[in-house]
């Protein structure tokens, strides 16, 4: 088997595309790989807890190893610090990496471009599948899942802090993707086929934050000078227990 690492989100797609991983039997899993956000100990994007990710991957059962980076991090910075991982990943003897990437062309490239160079390969289990069916398929596995951070832009409050079900997904917007592959909504994964046990916790509150780039800042603005990120988030702390 391929010695492989998973770049880990934490959230559903990453779970479902590690479920289907291990069934195949064809890559050997043995370390999740997360960024950090080090100056609020969370994951980034999904402003979820250290230590509910630690007891994630403990659950799980694969070392965990959490790529630390700042709040405001440049896209320079973002490469640097990623390309002396890769560096190191190689070293160790990951031939492969694993995804859970579902249709972004751009965001693909990037990943395989960037992998090249070390000569490491990118493996994208969900690529292309139809995402309502894969949050279906997610569901009826019995993964459990949570809202941890929704973007304002499309989903409003009612919809963080909520458990992923049929219900849930029969309430989005036209306009917003089953999967959140657009970045509509993020979530945190407590229980499901690939855990030892339930992940315990009590929700927490709701805010909402607002992010006001300036115009230099790289992770911001894109090759164009044009802003394209989306700056509204309502996210829901989730506490351990």
């Amino acid at each position: 088997m391929y010695k492989t690492y998973f770049n880990w989100s934490s959230g559903k797609d990453s779970s479902l595309a590690l479920y289907k991983i291990l069934q195949q039997g064809e890559y050997h899993i043995s370390k999740l790989i997360t960024t950090v956000n080090q100056d609020y100990e969370r994951v980034s994007m999904h402003g979820l807890r250290e230590a509910l990710l630690d007891e994630q991957a403990s659950s799980i059962g694969i070392a965990l190893e959490k790529i630390k980076l700042p709040a405001m991090v440049s896209m320079d910075l973002y490469n640097e610090v990623m390309k002396k991982s890769v560096e190191r990943l190689r070293i160790e003897g990951y031939s492969h990496c694993i995804f859970g990437d579902i249709f972004l062309e751009d965001l693909r490239d990037y990943r395989e471009k960037q992998l090249k160079i070390e000569g490491i390969k990118a493996i994208f289990p969900l690529w292309k599948k139809n995402t309502r069916d894969l949050l279906l398929e997610f569901i009826d596995l019995g993964f459990k899942a949570i809202t941890v951070c929704v973007n304002a832009k499309y989903l409003d409050e009612s919809f963080c802090g909520r458990v992923l079900d049929k219900s849930f997904m029969n309430d989005l917007p036209s306009k917003v993707d089953p999967c959140g592959e657009n970045g509509e909504f993020h979530t945190f994964v407590f229980d499901g086929p690939i855990f030892n046990k339930p992940v315990d916790f009590e929700i927490g509150e709701k805010v909402l934050r607002s992010y006001e780039p300036s115009d230099d800042d790289d992770c911001f603005v894109d090759d164009d000078n044009d802003k394209n990120w989306d700056t509204s988030f309502w996210y829901c702390d989730l506490i351990p227990k």
